[in-house]
């Protein structure tokens, strides 16, 4: 394919390559549906068609799931770079008229969102009132995904969910700032006394873990294992509603982000946590929207505030 091709006749429709490339993504029809928000017909038909028009098989069903054939990946390859261009072209248009506006989409995960996300809102309104902040709460490799497949323009993600070595060369990534995970307690715990507490000291204690990230819980388990026991999870959730009535109430102790520690969260104490974990968290952009003015300002926004909890 040659990306001259891809312009002629029906090709020019950018919503075929769009499903394609969610596709190659996520392998469901379901889940690029969900993506894109329309039917999962609909993602089956965009796809019948560009087979159709190219005259060659792109996917192959594999159980539940598909698989993008060579011709599909390679038509993917190429697609990547039609929309890099129409990104950077974008990027350029806004760079010479200088104007910050237009709709900026942003993915966060809820403990940094929490501490940063409102205060930057509000300036850029107060600054910038024809740009138009639109959030969307998602764990980091989440967030990752619909930054490559164009359903963000920022990814706030850190190095614990997406370790640097898997960052797509085409995302640009900027540190923002580290974060400290503490231990959370009823007030009148055994251990609520001290400022600093071991993992060691958690050896017999009730656990309660949030389920949003699989990398979360495993590195949290992880940890007690290297000091020599097991923790015993009587509680899995998704909320950190849950997590903070189970804990005040001294049913479990939990881990939790020192970002989030920030917030309030009567009828609980925090404490240090011994050896520390430390996760560096980032602003990821495609690299060529750096000039974008929009992003420019939200980044600096962001920034700004984050200098502010450090």
């Amino acid at each position: 394919f040659s990306e001259m091709s891809l312009f002629r006749g029906n090709l020019m429709d950018i919503s075929k390559l769009r499903a394609l490339r969610e596709l190659a993504v996520r392998k469901t029809m379901a889940a690029v549906a969900e993506a894109m928000h329309v039917s999962p017909s609909a993602v089956s038909q965009q796809i019948s068609l560009l087979e159709q028009e190219v005259g060659i098989d792109l996917v192959e069903r594999r159980g539940r799931g598909v698989d993008l054939t060579i011709a599909g990946r390679k038509l993917v390859e190429r697609a990547n770079r039609i929309f890099e261009e129409l990104e950077s072209a974008r990027a350029d248009m806004a760079e010479l008229k200088k104007v910050v506006a237009g709709d900026l989409r942003i993915a966060a995960f809820p403990s940094v969102a929490a501490a940063l996300m409102p205060k930057t809102i509000q300036t850029l309104h107060a600054t910038h009132p024809r740009l138009e902040v639109l959030f969307e709460e998602m764990e980091p490799e989440e967030g990752m995904n619909a930054l490559r497949s164009w359903q963000t323009d920022i990814a706030l993600i850190d190095d614990l969910n997406v370790p640097p070595g898997l960052l797509d060369p085409s995302i640009e990534i900027t540190p923002l700032i580290e974060d400290v995970f503490n231990v959370m307690m009823s007030p009148d715990h055994r251990l609520a006394v001290m400022e600093t507490v071991t993992w060691q000291d958690l050896e017999h204690e009730n656990w309660v873990m949030d389920t949003a990230s699989s990398t979360y819980t495993r590195m949290l388990t992880d940890a007690c294992q290297k000091s020599g026991y097991t923790p015993n999870i009587i509680a899995r959730c998704k909320g950190f509603e849950v997590t903070r009535a189970l804990v005040s109430e001294g049913c479990a102790i939990a881990i939790l982000p020192g970002l989030r520690a920030r917030k309030d969260l009567q009828g609980t104490r925090i404490c240090r946590l011994e050896p520390e974990i430390r996760r560096r968290i980032s602003i990821a952009f495609r690299k060529g929207e750096k000039r974008s003015p929009a992003l420019q300002v939200f980044v600096q926004c962001l920034e700004q505030h984050a200098a502010e909890i450090r």
